[in-house]
């Protein structure tokens, strides 16, 4: 991830959607505003006294980014709720200095907020202090969850063994097209696999290796996410049908410029947009936050990640793959023996 969060909302965002971080840096920071509808809440006074600025300070960082801070839990408390606010403040300070009788809109942070600013105030050394603190917190909290190595965090999700399981029909029926309907040696597998893998995610297999660092004896599709398998798998049992109706249609095989001239009309096709552009926001998005790894050619399809994907690959539902391998083989077992 970007390690100057001053200056990227992805980078923000990434952290404050990672709720099992947020969790250890609470319980790191220690700070505790009022207790309110389930959740610590502080004032623009408390979180300028915390991070050594001026509520003018605190104040400009609102006006910049409110609408970042809004989304992440700032907001203005009126009427009831504000009333209801009014009296537990009173009661945990037995006074309400921060505010007059007479006010009528009051604007509250919860954690997520606070941390929220101390993530845009590039001036206080506070705030630095604690960026420092979080990035340290979320590192070490998805190292533990995922024993020490993202490499494979994708394995993690529930449908991936499904997925790849399927994916090698799909890739079957694929290279015994490219055999029975191409005319080129056994070089054609990786030509057309590479093909594939550019018109999707815009690398080459090759590519995709270096990026993610990968050993010369590790299975690429091992490290892809569910969605990517989809829409790989989509491919090539697609292709794999235009291949052989082609060749029955002029009755030999394709000779190379045909099949590129295939492929260059089928990917064209309007139906794969929205499929591509899935595959590469999960891919740029959640190799940068989850395993550091910076797809160039994906670069604009980088956002945050969202609070499921969190749970998805690091919480209670998530295993590691050998555990999941169990799992499905005692299910594939219970069906075999339903249908005996």
């Amino acid at each position: 991830m970007a390690k100057d969060l001053t200056e990227s909302s992805v980078a923000r965002q990434n952290i404050l959607n990672n709720s099992y971080a947020l969790q250890e840096v609470q319980q790191a920071v220690g700070v505790k505003g009022v207790m309110f509808e389930g959740e610590y809440r502080f004032l623009k006074r408390q979180l300028a006294e915390f991070f050594e600025v001026s509520e003018r300070t605190i104040n400009s960082c609102l006006e910049k980014n409110e609408q970042e801070l809004a989304k992440n839990g700032y907001e203005r408390l009126k009427g009831n709720r504000l009333t209801d606010f009014k009296l537990v403040y009173s009661k945990s300070f037995g006074r309400e200095v921060d505010f007059t009788t007479k006010t009528t809109v009051l604007g509250t942070f919860n954690f997520r907020a606070f941390l929220n600013v101390s993530m845009l105030l590039s001036d206080s050394d506070k705030a630095k202090e604690l960026r420092s603190t979080i990035l340290d917190i979320v590192l070490d909290t998805i190292n533990k969850r995922t024993g020490g190595s993202t490499k494979y965090i994708n394995q993690r999700d529930e449908d991936f063994v499904l997925n790849v399981l399927k994916g090698e029909d799909y890739r079957l029926e694929f290279t015994d097209a490219l055999r029975d309907c191409v005319d080129m040696g056994n070089f054609k597998y990786l030509v057309y696999t590479d093909k594939v893998y550019k018109s999707i995610f815009s690398e080459n297999a090759a590519e995709y290796r270096k990026i993610l660092k990968l050993e010369s004896d590790e299975n690429v599709r091992h490290t892809m996410y569910s969605e990517v398998l989809d829409i790989v798998s989509s491919y090539e049992t697609g292709l794999a049908d235009e291949l052989r109706k082609e060749y029955e249609r002029i009755g030999r095989k394709l000779s190379t410029a045909e099949t590129d001239s295939l492929f260059a009309t089928f990917e064209k096709q309007k139906l794969w947009e929205p499929l591509r552009e899935k595959a590469r926001i999960k891919m740029a998005s959640r190799d940068m936050c989850f395993r550091d790894a910076l797809h160039l050619n994906l670069e604009e399809y980088i956002g945050s990640v969202p609070k499921e994907d969190f749970d998805r690959f690091l919480g209670e539902k998530s295993l590691e793959l050998d555990k999941r391998m169990e799992e499905y083989k005692d299910a594939l077992k219970r069906l075999k023996e339903r249908d005996a």
